[in-house]
């Protein structure tokens, strides 16, 4: 959603990199760039005007002409004012001294309020608690219906005595869902609202009704991320008609300009809560004003993927891959234990996505997006079709073995045969990193450097060269050549040659755990 924006911010740095001093005109020239940025990306008028002030004033001072590097104390003022607008510190969700604790959702017919309950349920349920979800939204078609789905798919508890389409009370089911949460010592109650296609008087008293009668905990506004500016009118409408505590993005992964996340904190004066960025139940976690401030610069989220890892990796098991990674040079490293890797990283999220997460990886933003999720299905395929003496040692595989193994994976023989060499290439990298070698180049990711992509193409140019004639001068090139060779091998991660954007990047120590 924020790759436009991130694109423009980056491309102002860039110009301010390399000036030892920073005039008053370089500095009216910075804020002027951002200005046309933020409303590029349909931010709100008195947020752009009160950033650009804030960034102006500060930049103007002692903070950044005595600097030793000017233009990088510009862009921690961009990060911190930014932070700023987007709501300053995680709010985290108030839970009532006896419970049960009522949430109540609302916001527009179309916002994503009933499938962000399920999504808001399991999430607490991953915290320990034990959620209810009641169906209030009795006037939408299926409205009912599609709670009680949504709650079976999350494995939690749902609330619906009447059919909906129409039929029954909303305030008297809101109010009996207490007794009856309280009787099934359920300790959460979510109550899912009806919405409307725009704000209307009977939305705005059913709301109220419903948040009379039960007494929320907390009412979270639900609005929906690509409908850009009207989504602070909205907000600003519940807040005054209604009232709400926090906010909760829905459709975070759109491809709309963003301003409404900008926006909607520093118009409303209430934080975002919760982000939900993708269709599947598990897309959604607890919104970071610092971690999103740094995501939109370019600088990744390092924070974020550590949490995701540790909640999909066990400690023992990376301990395991870790010793057999270390001993005789990872060969006890295996295709199972290969799969049982990729699998895990999977169950993490979209690749792209992780990999989005990295510092410095806005610059390779194209290869990202061209990574085909489904390679990930075909290698497992792959792996599959072997016997499990294959997958033990994969030397033996000789040609009439990968024929047996593409036509039972449905793919090509050279398919098989490229992910043999890859893997032998992955034990190595990875044994490298187990006994403290650091990260070397990347190989075998489809659209990233080092993979088979880069290879047939770096051959396809290697074709159009042409040799000597002269047989000093042509070992010289083949020499120069092997030079370039190694120096690409023992790059940056991800394939980098040495060098390059991303070079000089050092994970954090709580990261490097889970790299052996």
């Amino acid at each position: 959603m924020f790759d436009t924006l991130s694109d423009r911010l980056a491309a102002t740095f860039k110009n301010l990199r390399g000036k030892g001093r920073l005039s008053e005109a370089d500095i009216d020239a910075t804020a002027r760039e951002i200005r046309i940025a933020l409303l590029e990306a349909d931010v709100a008028l008195p947020v752009v005007r009160a950033f650009i002030k804030q960034v102006k004033e500060r930049a103007l001072g002692a903070e950044v002409s005595q600097a030793l590097n000017p233009a990088q104390q510009v862009i921690k003022i961009v990060n911190e004012e930014l932070i700023g607008i987007l709501g300053g510190e995680t709010r985290r969700l108030r839970f009532a001294k006896t419970a049960p604790t009522v949430i109540m959702l609302a916001g527009l017919q179309g916002a994503g309020k009933t499938t962000l309950a399920g999504k808001l349920g399991l999430w607490l349920k991953g915290q320990g608690h034990s959620p209810l979800l009641v169906a209030c939204d009795l006037q939408r078609p299926n409205a009912v219906n599609q709670l009680s789905v949504v709650a079976e798919r999350a494995g939690v508890g749902v609330y619906a005595p009447e059919p909906g389409n129409g039929v029954g009370d909303p305030v008297q089911v809101a109010k009996d869902s207490i007794e009856y949460a309280r009787t099934k010592q359920y300790d959460i109650v979510i109550v899912d609202t009806a919405g409307r296609l725009g704000i209307d008087q009977e939305l705005m008293q059913q709301a109220a009704d419903i948040r009379d009668a039960v007494s929320p905990d907390e009412v979270l506004f639900v609005v929906d991320a690509m409908i850009g500016q009207d989504a602070v009118n909205t907000a600003e409408a519940f807040r005054d008609g209604v009232g709400f505590d926090g906010v909760v993005l829905s459709k975070l992964d759109g491809d709309a300009r963003g301003g409404a996340a900008l926006s909607i904190a520093h118009v409303t004066g209430r934080q975002i809560m919760f982000a939900s960025n993708g269709e599947k139940l598990d897309d959604f976690d607890a919104f970071h004003p610092d971690r999103m401030a740094s995501r939109i610069l370019g600088m990744g989220d390092v924070l974020s993927l550590i949490e995701k890892a540790e909640q999909t990796f066990s400690q023992e098991e990376a301990a395991k891959m870790a010793s057999k990674l270390a001993s005789s040079k990872g060969k006890d490293f295996t295709l199972d234990d290969f799969l049982a890797q990729m699998e895990q990283v999977r169950k993490m999220g979209s690749i792209s996505k992780l990999l989005g997460m990295l510092p410095g990886m806005a610059q390779m933003k194209e290869q990202i997006n061209n990574i085909d999720e489904r390679d990930v299905d075909r290698t497992a395929a792959i792996i599959k079709s072997m016997t499990p003496g294959e997958r033990h040692d994969p030397t033996i595989i000789n040609g009439s073995r990968r024929a047996r193994i593409a036509r039972g994976s449905g793919v090509d023989v050279s398919a098989v045969k490229s992910l043999v060499e890859r893997f032998f290439e992955a034990r190595k990298m990875m044994s490298r990193m187990a006994q403290g070698g650091g990260m070397p180049g990347m190989p075998g990711i489809p659209g990233m450097g080092g993979g088979p992509g880069r290879q047939k193409k770096q051959q396809k140019q290697a074709k159009g060269k042409r040799k000597s004639g002269n047989p000093m001068k042509r070992k010289a090139e083949e020499a120069a050549a092997a030079q370039r060779r190694e120096q690409a091998q023992q790059g940056g991660a991800f394939g980098l040659p040495a060098g390059q954007p991303g070079q000089d990047f050092e994970l954090p120590d709580e990261f490097k755990k889970f790299m052996g």
